[in-house]
């Protein structure tokens, strides 16, 4: 890893009462878990006509899909139709952009502004497929805007701490910029159009990939602060993980059931419970 990369890397974590990194991690579902999106994944009828599905209704019909009909907004649905997910591919990259604008909160909303406005590392892990850097300009647009409890200014504060931590310069955007180049983003169908691998397993990797660079930050970052003999905690890092799929959750906690730093949260009833 270059220097420059290094230093960068212990920027952005969250600050606990005594003034020191709390280090905390997120990592969020995107679809009905930090955002209810109007995106609809495409359906056929029995007449051949195509259906909208929202993905809070594909969540619970996804397994039924094309082995037998079933009746969904009064007419039987009997497969997918061609090209279902374009709204949630490269191609609808720039409708996402859009349904942004338009998507109410959903029930791990209050935690994604905690999380950007104490200036905390977190992850983006989605079934889409859309370009990583479009999820990146879409948060990056949230922050610009102070949407709906997200605080620019509060970002800012916490990322100075750690610009004056590492003496560096940054301006108040750059600031801002490379705080969203720590955070990951993962819609794991991105160049997976075979879909080979189940959503489950895919976001099993993204979530190991994530895990992986917490606690290579956490390291970095007590290094310094050794140096610095401003150590006030023990620095052990948590990740909590939200979902609204119970499959997800599910799968997730079994291959990380021996994982001490994570905690998973299940939000598919609208509120998040312990996965």
């Amino acid at each position: 890893m270059a220097l420059t990369t290094i230093k960068r890397s212990i920027i952005s974590e969250g600050f606990d009462a005594f003034g020191t990194p709390d280090l905390k991690y997120y990592a969020f579902d995107w679809d009905d878990n930090i955002m209810f999106m109007p995106t609809e994944i495409i359906l056929l009828d029995v007449n051949g006509n195509e259906i909208g599905m929202s993905t809070h209704d594909f969540a619970k019909y996804r397994s039924e899909i094309g082995k037998k009909p079933f009746r969904y907004k009064g007419t039987m649905v009997v497969d997918y139709a061609t090209n279902p997910f374009r709204n949630f591919r490269e191609n609808g990259d720039k409708q996402f952009l859009q349904d942004v604008k338009t998507g109410r909160p959903g029930p791990s909303w209050n935690d994604f502004v905690e999380a950007i406005n104490n200036g905390s590392i977190f992850s983006i892990i989605t079934a889409r497929g859309h370009n990583p850097l479009t999820l990146k300009k879409a948060v990056n647009n949230l922050i610009r805007s102070n949407y709906n409890g997200i605080n620019s200014r509060s970002l800012i504060r916490n990322l100075k701490k750690y610009r004056d931590i590492m003496g560096t310069n940054e301006t108040d955007n750059e600031l801002i910029s490379n705080y969203l180049d720590l955070c990951e983003f993962y819609p794991v169908s991105f160049n997976n159009e075979e879909n080979v691998k189940s959503p489950e397993q895919l976001k099993i990797e993204a979530l190991a990939k994530f895990i992986k660079s917490v606690k290579r930050h956490a390291k970095i970052l007590k290094k310094k602060l050794y140096l610095k003999d401003n150590i006030k905690n023990k620095f052990i890092p948590s990740i909590g993980f939200s979902d609204d799929d119970p499959k997800n959750i599910e799968a997730i906690r079994k291959k990380f059931i021996k994982e001490p730093l994570l905690r998973t949260y299940l939000t598919n009833k609208g509120t998040k419970e312990k996965g």
